[in-house]
């Protein structure tokens, strides 16, 4: 089985269940809660390691308590977190995360802005057990660094773009996945289709936009063509993103093609929604394969 190396954030998650998102500052009840271990890059390598596939995080962190959580959490899941880093003096991040009745959240997140960019410290090669890496936009100086390594082996660099990504990274990535907001301030359009097909004639990359319970559009020939989601009633869709792009560089790494990798990434996330809890909920391989079944492919 391949690995992928997931290169970015980890977070610790306080997640609460309410209602409807406050428009008020005023005090608000929650009806759960979760705490977990959350953040871009962790989410996806914990949704790789579920799926069966092995996962490697590379991170930073601080030299606190928070760090200790995170990182033994990752740990009883299978991640090898021997890249990341923690650094004295630190504060590691951490999100608070409101989900309302129909599943939608609200984050706020802290990082350190002390905490050093330099990659320096990251391996100059990748090991041969290694099939693809998956970064996130929170380092883009370890993603660029790893990117480079992942083109020189000649396997898949894949970009979760949520954010606006910077030129240099998004041309490194050999596959790039944009949420719908980073997409319109790349190219300045509203329309998702129109914005990968503004990109589509200087493109030297695979490109795609996740549009939630729409599904996903992409470049395929120069064209842009698009994957239903599946309908599933939503609980919660914190970490469904993550799990979206951890299950397609896994299926990448696996040897399937961009179509294939896309209906079975929109599985792992499709799950993900119906439970609560952030990673808490994201789904093991035998689940994703019996929901594929069942959806009949």
């Amino acid at each position: 089985m391949p690995a992928v190396l997931c290169v970015g954030i980890a977070t610790l998650d306080h997640v609460f269940a309410v209602g409807t998102l406050p428009t008020k500052p005023e005090k608000h009840r929650a009806h759960d809660i979760a705490v977990v271990g959350g953040g871009i890059a962790a989410n996806a390598a914990v949704a790789v390691a579920r799926l069966g596939g092995r996962a490697a995080l590379a991170t930073r962190l601080g030299a606190d308590g928070t760090a200790e959580i995170i990182l033994d959490e990752l740990a009883r899941e299978g991640v090898d977190c021997a890249l990341a880093r923690r650094f004295p003096g630190l504060r590691s991040p951490s999100s608070a995360v409101l989900v309302d009745a129909r599943g939608e959240r609200l984050v706020v997140s802290y990082s350190d802005p002390e905490t050093p960019a330099d990659p320096a410290w990251l391996p100059a090669r990748l090991g041969s057990e290694v099939g693809a890496v998956l970064g996130d936009t929170r380092w883009p100086e370890g993603t660029a660094h790893l990117f480079r390594l992942a083109r020189a082996a000649g396997i898949p660099a894949v970009l979760d773009a949520d954010r606006r990504p910077d030129p240099d990274l998004l041309a490194l990535a050999t596959h790039v996945a944009f949420a719908e907001q980073a997409l319109r301030e790349v190219t300045g359009s509203p329309d998702p289709a129109a914005g990968l097909a503004a990109l589509a004639g200087s493109a030297r990359n695979w490109l795609a936009v996740t549009v939630g319970d729409r599904g996903v559009l992409f470049l395929e020939r120069g064209r842009v063509a698009g994957a239903p989601a599946f309908a599933v009633d939503a609980v919660d869709t914190l970490a469904a993103g993550d799990a979206w792009h951890g299950a397609f560089a896994l299926a990448l790494a696996e040897g399937l093609d961009e179509r294939d990798a896309i209906r079975f990434a929109s599985a792992a996330a499709a799950i993900k929604c119906t439970r609560f809890g952030g990673r808490a909920g994201l789904p093991s391989r035998a689940e994703v394969d019996a929901f594929l079944r069942e959806r009949g492919g």
